[in-house]
């Protein structure tokens, strides 16, 4: 059998889809489907209504809703096999599918991923679960991209953080699991963080159940180390929690901090974006009625000029656009220099491509007006700013007026907890006179119900009052502990450079571009894995003699053993072996000029500009290694702060 190439993200979605489908076709006839919200964002990344219509769904029904139409004689209901509320959800509306119709309905339910006992239970107990048939659909990694794959998991920082439910954990291992059995063990664990290290524990433990199971389908070459595959990096979200805080200035974080993207897609008024290609134009007297309509936009590497500008620091996008509109100009006026039939047929070919593009262009060019709109405004700067103070080591009390006066103002209150949660993330807490301080300001200007969010804030650890006996005032390597309750964001600002004060937006030599100066603590983490010669040189500057470093995973946290004392968390770096010969005797056959994929996994969420400054590495590393990002979800600042925010109003009825 021929060596993988490479870890295919193409074939973990064909397989999600062949799945569901095979699922699907298993029920004859014409169905409806009810599937759960949180799932139709993600099973709308590998599947189509157009071609669940071919497998006989009929009508697609949301659990929420409770809306289900009686009329057909199947019933699929498809939803979360992890959440409680779901099986009683599905429990109550089975029965009444059975009491209020005349049609002896076939039910069927369909578990993502899992079927768990606790569902068993529920639909037993509410006497139905001898009337449906039940399957599991394992849906694990979805790609977002090439080079991106997330788990199908609703809001897994909240359930690792706030709720302190480890599902998330044991998901991610089962979602890695197929990747080693396919490609083979990752050689070497590495990784900081205390839900990192139990993700590393579950893996160990998986791999010594596959190997003690004789039924298993593990092949032999599956329990050796992987041939393709250099390392997994793991990193635990509750290691670098400022980064997630802070405005992110990418253009796709910026339409994420804007308008929310979620699978790829945002959805943004149709007074910003236009109509869809193809809609006509209402008439104008109804365009206030327009005013509220919203369309869903697209966000991935198929529409290829969204691809050149999603990474880009968005004060440069501007210029690209211009750029990306001369250049169509150009190419439209060619047709006037077309002298013979041939050219003008090969012009003709290419016009739907350039029609595509100039509808791309349009859309994106009406999206950076609006965030322009956005960024000039004086809340924006003036939130900007604290955030840019905060992180660079100011005082975090001279900056207390500022964000007095934007509580006075009436801003979001998301907007204003992310800025005192920055700050008491940065500086190991807040004093408790400010704190209580803002407390009180919260209250009166929110409502009490925000008891609630500050408790939930402190429960997370990001919104803490600072004392004396806070490991923020221990000195770096005074205590000799390997591991910290804290990161001290003052050291590592100095130790691993986080703070870049020349940055070349337009053609960036560093990660810190994504942030305008600030280099996320976490891929600068990662950097310290792969790119260790590089980073020394980041940190001492080009001069400096950085030779002796070794530039591979294979030396794991070599180098930086001092600087992870002060980053929370545990560290870890696990070799995983397999026959030595079998081994020995591959490498000779394969040789080791092979570009080899690093897999770095971060639990509990990544950012989207973190994910940007990861392909900066990646384009640094071409040639040498392929980067391949796995997370647990897609988040920012919105969904870190919100998963605290107490939706109710004590206020009112």
């Amino acid at each position: 059998m021929s060596p993988h190439p490479g870890i295919d993200t193409d074939a973990i979605k064909d397989k999600a889809k062949k799945d569901l489908l095979d699922l699907l076709e298993g029920v004859r006839g014409k169905k409806n489907l009810v599937i759960e919200k949180s799932l139709a964002g993600p099973i709308g990344l590998f599947a189509k209504f157009s071609t669940l219509q071919d497998y006989g769904v009929d009508k697609v029904y949301f659990l929420e809703n409770d809306n289900l139409d009686t009329s057909q004689k199947n019933v699929v209901f498809l939803a979360s096999g992890e959440k409680a509320n779901n099986c009683v959800a599905i429990a109550a509306q089975i029965k009444r599918l059975q009491q209020a119709s005349s049609i002896e309905h076939e039910v069927s339910v369909i578990w993502v991923p899992r079927r768990t006992l606790v569902c068993n239970k529920i639909l037993e107990e509410a006497g139905v679960l001898g009337d449906i048939s039940v399957e599991a659909l394992p849906l694990h990694f979805l790609p977002l991209d090439q080079d991106v794959l997330t788990l199908a998991y609703d809001d897994p920082f909240a359930d690792l953080y706030l709720r302190k439910d480890p599902t998330s954990i044991f998901l991610a291992a089962q979602a890695l699991m197929p990747i080693q059995h396919r490609y083979g063990l990752f050689p070497r664990i590495i990784g900081k963080g205390d839900n990192a290290r139990r993700l590393m524990e579950l893996l160990l433990r998986m791999r010594s159940e596959a190997a003690a199971d004789e039924n298993a389908a593990t092949s032999r070459r599956g329990m050796m180390p992987s041939a393709s595959i250099e390392s997994l990096i793991i990193i635990d979200r509750e290691v670098d929690m400022v980064t997630p805080l802070l405005t992110q200035l990418t253009y796709e974080g910026l339409i994420d901090e804007m308008f929310g993207i979620k699978n790829n897609q945002a959805e943004i008024d149709t007074s910003i974006v236009g109509q869809a290609p193809g809609q006509q134009p209402k008439a104008q007297n109804s365009a206030p009625q327009q005013q509220g309509l919203k369309r869903k936009i697209q966000l991935d590497s198929s529409d290829k000029l969204y691809d050149q500008l999603r990474d880009a620091n968005f004060a440069i996008v501007g210029p690209l656009l211009n750029k990306v509109a001369r250049r169509l100009a150009g190419e439209y006026e060619s047709r006037h220099g077309a002298k013979s039939t041939s050219e003008l047929r090969e012009f003709v070919n290419k016009l739907p491509g350039y029609q595509a593009e100039q509808q791309s262009l349009k859309t994106h060019t009406n999206l950076t007006e609006e965030a322009l709109k956005y960024t000039q405004t004086d809340t924006f700067n003036r939130v900007l700013e604290v955030q840019q103070n905060l992180v660079s080591g100011s005082d975090p009390s001279s900056q207390h007026d500022t964000i007095e006066e934007l509580m006075a103002r009436d801003l979001p209150l998301p907007t204003i907890l992310r800025l005192l949660c920055l700050e008491s993330t940065i500086s190991g807490g807040l004093r408790p006179k400010d704190l209580d301080n803002f407390k009180r300001h919260i209250l009166h200007a929110y409502g009490y119900q925000h008891l609630l969010t500050l408790h939930n804030l402190e429960k997370m650890g990001l919104l803490v009052a600072r004392t004396a006996a806070n490991p923020f005032y221990i000195p770096v390597g005074g205590g000799g502990a390997s591991e910290s309750n804290i990161t001290n964001y003052n050291t590592l600002r100095k130790s691993l450079r986080l703070i870049v004060d020349e940055v070349n937006e337009q053609d960036p030599n560093d990660i810190a571009y994504v942030y305008s100066g600030y280099a996320p603590l976490s891929v600068r983490l990662v950097q310290a894995i792969i790119q260790k010669q590089e980073l020394l040189s980041i940190i001492r500057g080009p001069s400096s003699d950085t030779q002796s470093s070794t530039p591979s995973a294979a030396s794991g946290w070599q180098g930086f053993e001092d600087v992870l004392r002060s980053v929370k968390g545990e560290t870890f770096n696990k070799i995983q072996k397999g026959d030595e010969a079998v081994v020995k005797s591959r490498h000779m056959l394969m040789g080791s000029g092979k570009v080899k994929t690093v897999v770095v996994m971060f639990m509990g969420g990544i950012t989207r500009t973190e994910i940007a400054a990861l392909r900066f590495l990646g384009k640094q590393l071409e040639g040498r290694k392929r980067l391949l990002i796995c997370t647990t979800g897609v988040i920012g600042g919105r969904e870190v702060v919100g998963a605290a925010v107490e939706k109710g109003d004590f206020g009112k009825g």
